[in-house]
């Protein structure tokens, strides 16, 4: 059963924040700023509202969350650092002696309460209407690019994943006293994942007894990130390493496993707009999403900057209807004008290369015919005819016996002559050099915020992330400038 309460418990202990909490800590103004009240309209319906025992209030639970994510650290982390830390209860809600969660509650209101909501657009929307109350969010222009997530499973088996772990908490145990290995328990030899789930629980207790070991931070910290590997995620790695994450291309020659943030941010640096994909989507194809969640949000879009990846022909077209400037390089091999298999074949700014519906990436390309006459010219892209041969798509695309398999593209520049024009003016020069403030939003939530690897799997949990991580950059950009 849930209850509507919000409010900090009655407690003779409460001044005491008073003088621990000054005005000038940043979960103070965090509280000050953000009307939580509206994660209860969004999830009470996820409640029984008659019976049952009575349930943490879902605001309490999602500023766990929010903590989590700012912070950066394990649901066992966060919720013993809130057992010590005022500057926390405070910000939960919480009375000096109040006691804390089990951390097994995060992981079950994520699960349950979570689910089917969609938090990455409720939580940027929350922020840009704060940024528009507080009036520090004033331009009409977005910022576009995309960032990249590696799964956490990266491409390993699930046994892999616990002894790539076990390692880690093994070697920092060894720092500081080898001799706990005659303790430890024997690696199995199996390629069972039963058996190195038993060896990694086995390992945990060994540890978990030594109770002087147990409690230095730097092993702390590894055994959490195991155990919550263990019990948050043993239904996906019974599954599989990641059945969502897919091979994304950041340049010709590096790749990644994982998923693509694609990200709207306005010259205020407050993200506007976001959309979560597997890592083989291109980025150029979420552009008109992005212009019109930004809308949503509140924003009134005059001009969007982005790369050359943004300037394929129906992006130009979509802009231009809507009386939009659109800061974004022509390049020929995007912008060519019609083509065949539209569908089949997208075009990968970050490699240069053409990528099929199977995934894999040109190996080589070639420009055919001439400059300034009459007849176009052709790029055309060369596949891997080996992988052609034994790829489950191939019907249709690769002809049985070939010893090539190729896509062409002509370039027809002159489909986009206003465009060109447009790159030579003053405004389009000096609107092109904002483009780096992205870049640095994107180096906050993978640095600041741990979002260069993926916290769970699947791409509803990256979704999740991305909504909690962009919600948390937001308000700090947001309190930053209203100082």
């Amino acid at each position: 059963m849930i209850l509507k309460q919000t409010e900090m418990m009655l407690s003779p202990y409460s001044e005491i924040y008073d003088i621990v909490v000054p005005k000038d800590n940043f979960l103070r103004q965090l509280n000050e700023l953000v009307d939580f009240s509206f994660v209860y309209d969004e999830l009470k319906d996820k409640y029984c509202h008659t019976n049952g025992r009575n349930a943490i209030n879902p605001i309490r639970m999602f500023k766990y969350l929010l903590l989590k994510t700012i912070f950066d650290v394990s649901d066992v982390d966060v919720v013993e650092r809130s057992k010590y830390d005022m500057s926390f209860k405070y910000f939960l809600g919480m009375a000096p002696e109040e006691p804390v969660i089990e951390p097994s509650s995060l992981t079950k209101f994520r699960k349950l309460r979570l689910k089917d909501i969609n938090l990455l657009d409720l939580l940027i929307n929350k922020t840009v209407e704060i940024a528009i109350e507080t009036d520090v969010l004033k331009s009409h222009t977005i910022i576009v690019d995309a960032t990249h997530t590696k799964a956490r499973y990266n491409q390993k088996s699930p046994k892999e994943i616990l002894m790539d772990r076990s390692k880690k908490l093994r070697k920092a145990v060894y720092a500081i006293d080898a001799s706990l290995k005659d303790e430890f328990p024997t690696k199995p030899t199996s390629n069972e994942l039963k058996d190195e789930l038993d060896y990694t629980q086995k390992l945990i207790d060994v540890i978990d007894a030594n109770h002087t070991i147990s409690e230095y931070p730097q092993i702390k910290e590894k055994m959490n990130l195991l155990k919550e590997t263990v019990t948050d995620d043993i239904e996906q790695l019974r599954i599989s390493e990641d059945e969502d994450a897919r091979v994304g291309h950041k340049t010709r020659d590096t790749a990644f496993f994982g998923y693509k943030t694609h990200l709207a941010m306005s010259e205020e640096r407050i993200i506007t707009a976001a959309t979560v994909t597997t890592g083989e989507k291109t980025d150029g194809k979420q552009l008109q999403s992005l212009i019109e969640k930004s809308m949503a949000a509140g924003l009134e879009v005059e001009t969007v900057i982005g790369d050359a990846a943004y300037s394929e022909k129906a992006n130009i077209a979509f802009t231009k209807e809507r009386n939009m400037a659109l800061v974004a390089k022509l390049n020929p091999s995007v912008t060519q004008g019609f083509r065949k298999k539209e569908d089949e074949f997208e075009f990968n700014k970050d490699a240069g290369m053409y990528v099929c519906k199977a995934g894999h990436l040109a190996v080589k390309k070639a420009r055919h015919g001439k400059k300034n006459v009459a007849t176009n010219q052709t790029d055309t892209y060369y596949f891997d005819v080996e992988k052609c041969k034994v790829c489950p798509l191939r019907n249709g695309c690769y002809k049985p016996g070939a010893k090539s398999k190729s896509y062409s593209v002509s370039i027809k520049s002159d489909n986009h002559s206003d465009q060109a024009k447009f790159q030579e003016t003053e405004y389009f020069k000096e609107k092109s050099k904002e483009r780096y403030k992205i870049e640095a939003k994107n180096s906050e939530l993978k640095h600041g915020h741990g979002y260069d690897i993926s916290k769970s799997s699947g791409l509803v949990g990256m979704q999740m992330q991305g909504a909690v991580a962009i919600f948390a950059v937001n308000l700090k950009r947001i309190l930053k400038l209203r100082r």
